[in-house]
């Protein structure tokens, strides 16, 4: 037999694969598995754990879900409930009311019975004035003597009247008013300003406090209150008697009126 034959022949070289895997097999025997195999059991392993606490998460979710549901549930129970309860007070409140308004409609056709059964009332008898003497008795004018003492007792309790009133004083309407009395220029003598409008007196008429307010330019105005009756003392008259010293004074305003 020649060499190409013998090889033709052997078939060692056609099975390798399967003595290379026995002699895996033989040395894994011998030193354990592979660091791959141990790789591979422990990625697998891990994933198993995931998967069991994915599933362990998945089933609390649902049963917290359940509980929530569950109480919500309740929840809506005792609304309903309580709804109830107030639907039938409501009710009965109804009843109670529909009771009383029948009640007052009937109320005022039994009250209009006995009103009308009512006796009438009788009239007062009037009494007939007999003819005779007794006409003569009755004075339908009455005597003149009455009248003037009627009117007499009227005359005295006026007269009294008028008396009382006269005695009692009347009142008198007072202003108070604040006149500002300016100068013609700074130059003016203002005592003498004054002294001139002091002198305006008439009846009804009070002269009060008074000073002297710087206006400008080192001219200053008389500021003077007085007091005057209504009745007697007018603010023109007043103005025209003071305006009347031209020599020291420019002009008179009323700065305040008053009321007393």
């Amino acid at each position: 037999m020649s060499g190409l034959q013998c090889l033709a022949s052997e078939n060692i070289w056609f099975d390798k694969h399967s003595y290379d895997e026995a002699e895996k097999r033989f040395y894994e025997g011998v030193n354990g598995p592979s660091t791959q195999q141990q790789q591979v059991k422990t990625a697998l392993q891990q994933a198993k754990g995931r998967q069991q606490k994915r599933q362990h998460r998945n089933s609390s979710s649902h049963a917290g879900g359940d509980q929530e549901l569950v109480s919500r549930m309740k929840s809506l129970e005792l609304e309903n409930q309580t709804l109830h309860k107030v639907v039938e007070n409501m009710r009965a409140a109804m009843q109670k009311l529909e009771s009383r308004v029948a009640v007052l409609e009937k109320s005022p056709a039994t009250a209009a019975v006995p009103c009308a059964k009512a006796a009438p009332v009788k009239a007062a008898p009037v009494k007939q004035v007999e003819n005779g003497d007794d006409d003569d008795d009755i004075d339908l004018f009455g005597s003149d003597e009455e009248d003037d003492e009627a009117a007499r007792l009227k005359q005295e309790r006026l007269d009294a009247y008028a008396a009382k009133k006269s005695k009692k004083p009347a009142l008198i309407a007072k202003s108070s008013i604040l006149l500002d009395v300016k100068p013609w220029d700074d130059e003016t003598d203002m005592a003498k300003l004054e002294e001139c409008v002091r002198s305006v007196q008439m009846d009804g008429l009070l002269w009060g406090a008074s000073k002297l307010v710087p206006v400008g330019y080192g001219i200053k105005k008389l500021q003077i209150n007085c007091v005057v009756e209504d009745d007697k003392v007018g603010t023109d008259i007043l103005e025209e008697e003071i305006t009347k010293f031209e020599d020291f004074i420019q002009s008179v305003d009323v700065a305040a009126f008053n009321k007393i």
